[in-house]
C-alpha cells in the first residue's frame, strides 16, 4: 500500500473526500515527524509508539572492498508495534 492507497482507503472509511484525508494524513506524519526530530514520544494506544533513539558508534565493513570503517552515532527515528496492532498481524 502506498501513500494514495492509504488516502483512499482512509476517504472511503470516514466518508471525507480524497482532497480531505490527504490533507489529514500530510498533517498527521508532519505532526509526528515534527514531534520526534524534537526528541518527544508519540504514542497512538493501540497502533504503536514512535520516538527517536541514539545509535552507537560501531565498527563496520565497506561491502565491495572489504575494508573496515568507522560508523559515527546518530540518532534515527523508531516505531514500535502496539499490542493490539502486534495481535492483528499475529492472526
Amino acid at each position: 500500500m502506498n501513500k494514495g492507497d492509504l488516502v483512499d482507503a482512509i476517504a472511503e472509511r470516514s466518508g471525507a473526500t480524497k482532497k480531505q484525508a490527504d490533507t489529514i494524513l500530510s498533517a498527521m506524519t508532519e505532526a509526528i515527524i515534527d514531534s520526534v526530530s524534537s526528541g518527544e514520544k508519540v504514542t497512538l494506544v493501540g497502533f504503536g509508539s514512535f520516538e527517536a533513539r541514539d545509535r552507537k558508534a560501531r565498527d563496520g565493513r565497506n561491502p565491495q572492498t572489504g575494508k573496515k570503517l568507522k560508523i559515527k552515532a546518530t540518532t534515527v527515528p523508531a516505531f514500535s508495534a502496539g499490542k493490539d496492532f502486534k495481535a492483528k498481524v499475529k492472526d
